[in-house]
């Protein structure tokens, strides 16, 4: 099938609106990950008695609704993104309370439902709509003095935040404290909020040390790798000594087998042992693409809150990339974040198909901007020429 411009499907108006480099950067991302998880996840597979490629089957068979997701949620406009994140907030923020109390403990954590044969991890998909309702919320604070946009925002962090810190999942209510605050920043807010936000950043992060004790062990390792064992980030340092710049080859690696999250968390010491040093900066290379396009878009969105939310959904993909790789080559403590399309996880995968999904519905080209541009510069065209005349 021939797609053309005078079609006037729902798929043919996407594939002439929509950003196709994105697009196609985010399926080589997802192309990888598949690829990726081939090579971490067998020993993991045998770790559990299950036949070898149950982690790159069910890899796969997430790529199909993973995929459907960017799609639908690429083809809504932004009035459409902004009720599907009202409800998947309210929703995903009942399912994250209601885990706390029937949620299986895993780890020391309470962060999945587990229906039937499928466990959800509620955060996962609360993020992407929390960034959208607050963008909104601070851009129409600043064009209605009557909505209390910044107290509400101020609202939906305190809730997101509190029921991320009762699983206790420390590592996801950073990452969003992080793009809460640029997206404060951005909104021109003023320095008390952020000066009040870093405050309150610190004194959470202060709290979490004193009364978690899994927080402050990997604090102290952190700090003072002599204090406990860091057998983790170790092994994952020297995948990327023994990998040298080209790779020991696939299959050929060996800290996959002794790492028990190779295929999530640590998925990327996994490709600097196997693929190599130049793997590793291809792949970083892929990614920086992905968020300096889509940064890019958003600095050329005339709206306010479109601008801001494509930037805040952005970071959000950016910075969970940016953390997951720091933990790998010893920059920050273990955290348990995965790499966004790359690691083994359904909900991870399906929410960052979402987050994205939202990115390329917002950014796609609206054919009625470009009219009323037109049509002001044409108004603008005439009224000079007018102006000319009656100086003549």
């Amino acid at each position: 099938m021939r797609l053309t411009r005078a079609d006037r499907s729902i798929l043919s108006d996407w594939w002439f609106t929509v950003d196709r480099v994105m697009f196609f950067g985010l399926l080589l991302l997802m192309g990888t990950g598949l690829v990726l998880s081939l090579a971490a996840s067998l020993p993991i597979a045998a770790k559990y008695d299950l036949e070898p490629f149950y982690f790159v089957r069910r890899h796969a068979a997430l790529l199909l609704p993973a995929l459907a997701i960017l799609f639908a949620a690429s083809t809504l406009t932004p009035k459409q993104i902004r009720r599907t994140s009202l409800i998947i907030f309210i929703v995903g923020c009942l399912l994250m309370a209601l885990v706390i109390f029937i949620g299986p403990e895993i780890k020391g954590a309470k962060r999945w439902l587990q229906i039937g044969m499928v466990s959800l991890q509620p955060s996962e998909f609360v993020k992407p709509a929390f960034v959208v309702l607050t963008a909104w919320l601070f851009n129409e604070s600043q064009k209605r003095r009557d909505i209390p946009g910044i107290q509400l925002a101020v609202a939906l962090y305190l809730i997101f935040i509190a029921l991320l810190v009762l699983q206790p999942d420390f590592g996801q209510a950073l990452l969003v404290t992080l793009v809460w605050g640029a997206l404060v920043y951005m909104a021109g807010i003023g320095l008390v909020w952020i000066l009040a936000l870093a405050i309150a950043g610190a004194t959470g992060l202060v709290v979490a040390y004193f009364m978690a004790p899994h927080v402050a062990s990997r604090i102290d390792r952190f700090l003072f790798p002599e204090s406990g064992d860091t057998y983790q980030t170790d092994r994952s340092i020297d995948s990327f000594l023994h990998g040298g710049w080209f790779g020991r080859g696939p299959g050929e690696g060996t800290v996959k087998n002794v790492l028990p999250d190779s295929h999530t968390d640590f998925i990327f010491a996994v490709t600097a042992e196997e693929y190599g040093l130049i793997a590793c900066l291809i792949l970083l290379a892929l990614f920086a693409f992905i968020v300096l396009r889509g940064l890019s878009k958003a600095s050329q969105e005339p709206d306010g809150f479109i601008r801001h939310a494509v930037a805040g959904l952005i970071m959000l993909f950016g910075l969970q990339t940016l953390i997951n790789m720091a933990v790998n080559v010893g920059l920050l403590p273990a955290k348990g974040m995965t790499l966004p399309f790359v690691s083994y996880g359904g909900s991870s995968l399906l929410a960052m198909a979402l987050t994205m999904g939202f990115a390329l519905g917002l950014t796609r080209r609206r054919p009625m901007t470009g009219q009323i541009k037109r049509n002001a510069e044409t108004e603008a065209g005439t009224d000079s020429a007018h102006v000319r005349e009656q100086v003549a």
